[in-house]
């Protein structure tokens, strides 16, 4: 079945059903659109994210099956509760939204691109604005060494992205986010093995749907409410 293919004028027609997902690639559902506030809410809602590289229309997921982290299951290493223990580090929340996902978008080794455009800075910059987005930053004296961003939809965050330039940085700014206690389940989106030694685990697209339906409590109305189109 061909995928939906939207005009970047498009701010109101609904995403399909996710149960019609390609199976390969894994989780493609829909192409174009834009990254409108309220579209962008209405996507990670019903458990769909855009993917996709500067150049190219944008290009919506949601794959089957999802990494999750149950927050009561996050492995924390010996060698970093011992870096949690020393104060080498300090962490904040939405004290350097941007930064966090420049520094997230920096190309990584082997490759000179980023799929973090200027148009998601913006769009993300603008949902965090309101609270819909929310940054863990990790600094060593005044310096950003680590961190992570998503989206915080009531008791789900659905991680976009983190990055580390100092030892431990990124899983402080994880176990950071843990330890608010705000959150049921923690969506990492696509498992790798770095996530599961973590101690993320997969469940089914159609679990995962199930508790976006119970658990946002009606988050992604209230903040689209908050934007004019």
């Amino acid at each position: 079945m061909p995928i939906a293919f939207l005009a970047p004028t498009d701010h109101t027609t609904p995403f399909p059903d996710v149960a019609e997902a390609l199976s390969e690639p894994n989780g493609l559902l829909m192409a174009g659109g834009n990254l409108a506030p309220r579209r962008l809410l209405s996507a990670y809602r019903h458990g769909v994210f855009p993917w996709y590289e500067e150049g190219e229309p944008i290009l919506w997921w949601s794959p089957d099956p999802r990494c999750v982290i149950w927050p009561e299951e996050l492995k924390i290493s010996r060698s970093l509760r011992k870096t949690l223990r020393s104060g080498r580090y300090r962490v904040t929340e939405n004290a350097a939204f941007r930064d966090v996902m420049q520094q997230c978008g920096a190309p990584r080794a082997g490759s000179s691109g980023t799929w973090i455009t200027l148009a998601m800075l913006d769009a993300y910059s603008e949902l965090a604005a309101v609270g819909a987005a929310t940054s863990v930053e990790v600094w060593q004296d005044d310096t950003l060494v680590g961190g992570l961003y998503g989206i915080e939809l009531g008791r789900v965050f659905i991680g976009e992205s983190m990055f580390a330039r100092a030892s431990d940085a990124s899983k402080v700014a994880l176990a950071h986010l843990v330890g608010t206690g705000r959150h049921h389940v923690i969506d990492c989106q696509l498992e790798n093995d770095h996530l599961l030694s973590l101690g993320a685990t997969t469940i089914t697209r159609q679990a995962y749907s199930a508790l976006l339906d119970h658990y946002t409590d009606g988050a992604h109305e209230r903040f689209a409410r908050l934007f004019d189109y």
